[in-house]
């Protein structure tokens, strides 16, 4: 039966939808996250194409993009607005705000990913620093090596994810006949988009197939292992294929690649939470690491607090 692995982590919340020991969903939800949902107050910032607007976020260093300013408004103007999705690093750096529209109400915030996964209906198991690790078992370094390298091996080939601004694109290479090739890639890249929580536009070149036959049967294992919402084309003659997912929150390949310092950072602060207690664990990163570390005071006090000491960061 599925159930959701979660993890209050130093600096992340954790989730896995696991079935039969396997990752089937993930999602990660950093400390401050303007979640969806959240309700807040801010001061209306510059037009933008479109009707749009900037909206200058109170108590945050943050803005966001109002789908539409009411008519008859000026710059400075306070408005309630409601958080539409969040915002998302894309490859090279450069940031989306999260985007908002008008609301009413107090503002309060959105629902945590612990909320989001409740709300699913299937059981939640906590994971705790002190027990087995239940995320590892199932295969959570894997699933972050997949999102780090953008590489999904398969039996007889394998998946290459690269994230870009305009669309996720996916790549096929492996040996054997196309449509076998294809096939088996399709079922692959359904569980991998699922898996890795990728959204938006997304584009699947598979091998040029033989006729329309072939390429209906790789729609086909692709409809059977990702689940629907969605919408796509046909495969084309060339073997392309491109999907629509709803694209709430940054990928897992979008948030390894957006701050790859960030998130070993975190990966080294959970191995430190878990390691035993006595004598303050000694533990080898590299100095952009340690730096992160360094620069985030509440985490390092969160550390301490749970596991009352103080680790030891070797630099490499």
């Amino acid at each position: 039966m599925p159930h959701w692995l979660y993890e209050d982590g130093i600096g992340e919340a954790r989730a896995a939808l696991v079935q039969d020991g396997q990752i089937l969903e993930a999602a990660v939800e950093p400390w401050g996250t303007l979640t969806i949902g959240t309700l807040l107050s801010g001061r209306l910032g510059e037009p933008l194409p479109g009707g749009r607007a900037r909206i200058l976020l109170d108590d945050r260093d943050e803005e966001a993009v109002l789908d539409r300013a009411p008519p008859g408004t000026s710059q400075g103007t306070r408005l309630t607005v409601r958080i539409l999705r969040e915002a998302i690093v894309e490859p090279g750096g450069r940031r989306k705000p999260a985007r908002a529209a008008l609301a009413d109400g107090t503002p309060a915030p959105g629902p945590t990913l612990g909320d989001r996964i409740a709300a699913t209906g299937h059981p939640v198991r906590p994971v705790r620093a002190h027990e087995p690790d239940l995320l590892e078992q199932a295969g959570w370094s894997e699933l972050w090596e997949e999102a780090r390298t953008g590489d999904v091996g398969f039996p007889g080939g394998t998946l290459r994810i690269w994230p870009t601004p305009a669309m996720t694109l996916i790549d096929v290479d492996g040996g054997g006949t196309a449509d076998t090739l294809a096939t088996a890639a399709a079922r692959t890249a359904g569980t991998a988009i699922r898996r890795l929580g990728i959204g938006g536009s997304i584009g699947i070149d598979f091998p040029t197939l033989g006729g329309k036959a072939a390429r209906q049967a790789v729609a086909a294992a692709l409809d059977e292992t990702l689940p629907q919402p969605f919408e796509r084309t046909a495969v084309n003659g060339f073997g392309f294929l491109q999907l629509i997912r709803a694209r709430p929150r940054p990928s897992l390949p979008e948030r390894a690649l957006a701050d790859p310092a960030g998130h070993a950072a975190l990966a080294a602060l959970r191995q430190a939470e878990r390691s035993p207690p006595g004598r303050p664990p000694r533990l080898s990163v590299p100095s952009a690491v340690a730096d992160r570390i360094a620069s985030r005071t509440d985490w390092h006090a969160e550390l301490v607090r749970r596991t009352g000491t103080t680790p030891i960061w070797d630099r490499t």
